[in-house]
């Protein structure tokens, strides 16, 4: 383990209140729960056929690489902060507040603006009937929201049992739905699939790397709890070994089925999954509607926990840089002492997710739209944060060579920088088609009819995506500005583990 002798006398203090409570099955299962998104299977399924060539072309040139360059960063660096302490340390912290902060303020965004909406659709749909924009369909998303706020607040040792519990059904679900499947297909036939099918287009290729590359990020970010854990050191690259490999199989096998049972014109963002589950279930005859609301209810347990998992890891990521002064006077640095939860942040996760969620209610068109409108919005932050925290974690090797790595990629300085720019490439690519969609496509010379796709105007679009891109930019300045005094005091050498400056010096790093 590193110890970080550079962080603030705040951060410091915090770590204190850190309870250990993460196991190494705990940890695979929180990880199951935030990162395999089950949600937007329906997504990604609309490209048809080619869906499952270009995921298994992702699963091998993205993340393979991806997987090995954080197993090793995650094992060797285990600060509570997790990607935030990476690259304050290799590029310092003003990069280290833009990185964090994109991929904290990704996930209200996408609990407010796409989970709750996503969750409401299938509830109406299979459960009970909700009015579209009525008080019930608020009432709904609220409880949705702050439901996983809430579960991110209790502490740790109790709060981890809703991911856990979500992971477990998660995977249950999509095993009985391919199950299911099979037996649908022998009674009444698939539909037909030649190999001219599978071939990839340039339009599938630019419409796919976002959302698969969204798909399939997110393995180290249990580090941002690594403080938390028993054995971060051998948990950590077990842990994404495992959920990389479940990941793969819980995209690709349930694409497959999707395709195999609902016709295309059919498959929409919002309701994809839930239109292939809805088909194979009538092997159940009369009791099909009743297997359809378990199955919704359990659906929406699942987003919940998906939900809370990911309030859980990146609020944590915040904390930790609040505490380290580059966000907002350290106000939002702290964790309670009692449930050594950062409350703070978690509150203002769920009011950020409330804002969007009513900012993305007033957008013009159908749910399906206004689904993939935030999904790519989310996409766009998330992505944009790995633009600086893959070269980070390929810094890490060369700038602290003498650091322990329990799991060493078996390979030189040089390769090691070959697999970070495989993957950096992929991410700058998916980071503009999110941002810019139709641009690429109208280079490459693809048809692009961009209202029939986003049900909306291009206009509409770019004013609510980049506008939000400046609103996070903008937080992000005045946060820093905000933590100067903070960064002005800094550890205690001696607490902190290491050699370092004194409590009240200036730190050479911004």
């Amino acid at each position: 383990m590193h110890n970080d002798a550079s962080s603030t006398r705040l951060a410091q203090d915090q770590t204190q209140h850190l309870q250990k409570s993460l196991g190494r099955m705990d940890l695979l299962l929180l990880v199951v729960a935030a990162v395999v998104s089950i949600e937007i299977l329906g997504q990604v399924s609309g490209f048809g056929a080619e869906t499952f060539t270009w995921t298994l072309i992702l699963a091998v040139t993205f993340m393979i690489p991806y997987g090995l360059i954080f197993a090793e960063t995650g094992g060797a660096f285990t600060e509570e902060g997790g990607v935030y302490v990476w690259t304050r340390m290799a590029f310092g912290r003003v990069v280290a507040a833009i990185a964090s902060l994109l991929t904290w303020v990704t996930q209200p965004v996408w609990v407010g603006g796409a989970m709750s909406f996503v969750a409401v659709e299938t509830w109406s749909e299979y459960v009970a009937p909700i009015e579209s924009g009525s008080m019930g369909d608020y009432l709904f998303k609220l409880a949705f929201i702050w439901i996983t706020v809430t579960s991110a607040i209790i502490s740790l040792k109790h709060g981890k049992w809703l991911p856990s519990l979500g992971a477990i059904l998660k995977v249950g679900f999509l095993v009985f739905f391919l199950a299911v499947t099979l037996i649908y297909g022998f009674i009444n036939g698939f539909n037909g699939l030649s190999v001219k099918d599978f071939s990839p287009s340039v339009g599938g290729f630019l419409g796919l790397t976002p959302l698969l590359l969204f798909s399939f990020l997110g393995f180290e970010s249990g580090n941002s709890a690594a403080g938390e854990m028993k054995n971060p050191a051998k948990d950590v690259p077990i842990s994404i070994a495992r959920t990389s490999l479940l990941a793969a199989g819980s995209y690709l096998l349930p694409v497959l089925a999707i395709l195999l049972v609902v016709p295309m014109d059919q498959i929409t963002g919002i309701g994809g999954l839930f239109g292939a589950v809805e088909e194979v279930f009538t092997i159940f005859g009369a009791g099909a509607p009743a297997m359809l609301a378990i199955a919704a209810m359990v659906f929406c347990f699942v987003l919940v926990s998906q939900g809370g998992a990911w309030m859980i890891i990146s609020d944590r990521m915040q904390a930790m840089a609040a505490a380290d002064g580059s966000f907002f006077g350290g106000y939002f640095g702290r964790f309670n002492p009692k449930l050594g939860t950062p409350m703070r942040v978690n509150t203002l996760s769920g009011i950020v997710a409330t804002i969007f969620m009513l900012m993305a209610m007033q957008l013009n068109g159908s749910s399906a739209a206004i689904f993939g409108i935030v999904l790519t919005i989310s996409i766009s932050t998330f992505l944009l944060s790995y633009l600086i925290a893959i070269p980070a974690a390929v810094r890490l090797r060369s700038k602290f060579p003498a650091v322990d790595r329990p799991f060493r990629v078996p390979v030189s300085d040089g390769v090691f920088k070959i697999l970070g720019g495989i993957c950096f490439a992929w991410i700058l690519l998916g980071s503009w088609v999110a941002v810019f969609p139709g641009t690429l496509e109208a280079v490459l010379g693809a048809d692009y009819d961009f209202e029939e796709i986003w049900g909306v105007s291009q206009m509409e679009f770019e004013l609510f995506a980049v506008g939000t891109l400046v609103a996070i930019l903008v937080l992000g300045v005045v946060g820093y500005i905000r933590g100067a005094k903070v960064r002005r005091v800094e550890a205690d050498p001696a607490e902190a583990g290491g050699s370092g400056r004194s409590k009240l010096e200036e730190p050479s790093q911004p």
